[in-house]
This record gives C-alpha cells, structure tokens and sequence, in this order.
C-alpha cells in the first residue's frame, strides 16, 4: 500500500512562506506543515492552521540557523552574539559532545519549543528538525527522551534512495547524503525502538530548494509502496529573513499546486494525510 505525506517545512519562517503553504494545501496536494514556534511569522502561521483543521501540522525544531525560544542569555554554548542559534553546526555538534552545560541548554531549548508548540493547542501530527539536525545523536536522544512526554508519536528520518531519484530525472547525479546516512540509519532504529511512525523514505534531500514542478511531479510518478514523506520549501516570493540563499520558493509553491503533481496523486493511489493518519 502506498501512503504519503507531502510536507512544508520552515512554517511560521514569513507570511509568505505562510501564504504558499496554505495555497498548496487549499488548491494542492500539501497535506502537512512542520511550525517553527519562534519564528517572525509563527502567530500568523498558527492562526492560518487553525482555519485548516485538515493541513496536519508537527513541530520543526530550530536549533541552528535562526531564533531561539529561551532568551539568548540562557544558551550561551547555543547562540552567536547576535542572539541567534548558532550556524556552525560541525563545531556546535562537538560543543554537545564535549561539554555539559551545552546539553543542558540543548534539552532546555527543545522543552521551551515543546511547550510552545502546545501552547498553541495545534495537535502534535510529528517532529522533525531544522537542518536535520535531530540525527545528531545526542540531540536524537533528547528529542526522544524529551517528545516522549509532550505526546510525539511520529518523527521525520531523513534519508532518501538516489535510485528513485535517477529514476524521476534521466541523468541526474544527485548529491549524495553520506554526511548524514550513517547517523540517520541509527536515528530509525531508535525511533522504531521508541514506538514511532517514521517514512520509509524521505524525499527532497538531494534537491532541497529545488522541488520543481517537474521534479515533483516525476517522483510522485515513481511513488514506491510504503510511507513516504515528500517535504518542500514554499513560498509565494523569496526576500524574507532567514531565507536559504538560491532556494527556489516559488518554484516550490508551484510544484504543489500543479495540476500534473495532482494528477500524478490520483494515478498513483496513495492514501494521502499526515503522519498521524497513517497510526495505528
């Protein structure tokens, strides 16, 4: 059996990544969105949901690249001095690792997203993170540990089989995701140990902001049987904060509305929703 969840990530980032994501799940085929609570348009976004009891909506968590929750001060080891997280995820990760303080501001900083996405009073559909951060292992256990307790039945696995890729575009080379297979691999088992729902598959790692409608389209015409997660970038137009540079927002938007990309759905069968459709 064939199911899919076709997600947009970054909600909450401006109104008009907003605007495309309530466009492509009104007119299209988005069927979830992952909030990120303490982003700008974070109120806007959650305003938007509760209008559409239908798009299911998760938690994406934000620990590099963007604001935090707890005020800077609180997360010395975690911010720049701009107050932001910090982007160097390679150091920060080793930061984790090797110092005490750091993983306490880490496990404070993912409570402080929890309790905000409950303030809400959204229902928790799943949990993924921003950057894909959560296959760190030390943060992997904190999400597990700490999601536990705020009602987390699903989570995001990020990998994605390149041969469904070569498949969906002749003579493509897609980049390859070695960086974060081994971690994610290890993040399944221990999310299947933990009781989760995870996709068998993630698509939109290798051309992340650049889900045309071409390419869209092409890999909803190879759909496989499992539960696989299609995530995407949308926007109605680019020049907001926090903005990915060369991210193709638009064109993402568009590939979600298309008619092919709808067409392509139907043809294939798959039951469609959010993760918490597909639990048992």
């Amino acid at each position: 059996m064939k199911r899919l969840v076709v997600t947009a990530d970054d909600f909450g980032l401006s109104r008009a990544v907003n605007e495309a994501v309530e466009q492509a799940h009104r007119d299209g085929i988005l069927t979830a969105a992952s909030l990120m609570v303490s982003a700008p348009a974070a109120a806007d976004a959650v305003e938007r949901a509760k209008a559409m009891p239908s798009l299911r909506v998760g938690l994406h968590l934000v620990l590099v690249e963007a604001w935090p929750t707890l005020p800077a001060a609180q997360l010395p080891d975690l911010t720049d001095a701009r107050g932001l997280l910090r982007a160097d995820m390679g150091r920060l990760g080793f930061d984790l690792a090797a110092r005490s303080a750091a993983r306490r501001q880490l496990a404070a900083e993912i409570t402080a997203q929890f309790e905000a996405y409950r303030a809400t009073g959204l229902p928790l559909d799943h949990v993924n993170a921003h950057k894909h951060f959560h296959v760190h292992p030390l943060i992997a256990g904190a999400v597990l540990t700490l999601g536990a307790r705020y009602g987390m039945r699903a989570l995001r696995v990020p990998r994605e089989p390149r041969d469904l890729l070569r498949r969906a575009e002749a003579g493509a080379r897609p980049r390859p995701a070695l960086d974060i297979a081994p971690w994610a691999g290890l993040l399944a088992v221990r999310a299947r140990q933990a009781g989760l729902l995870i996709p068998d598959r993630t698509l939109g790692l290798a051309w992340s902001g650049a889900m045309t409608p071409e390419r869209v389209t092409s890999l909803l015409r190879q759909l496989p049987d499992g539960l696989t997660e299609l995530y995407t970038h949308p926007a109605t137009a680019g020049g907001f904060p926090g903005e990915a540079p060369g991210y193709r927002y638009a064109a993402e938007r568009d590939a979600l509305v298309a008619p092919d990309a709808r067409e392509a759905v139907a043809r294939s069968g798959a039951a469609t929703g959010g993760f918490s459709d597909f639990l048992i």
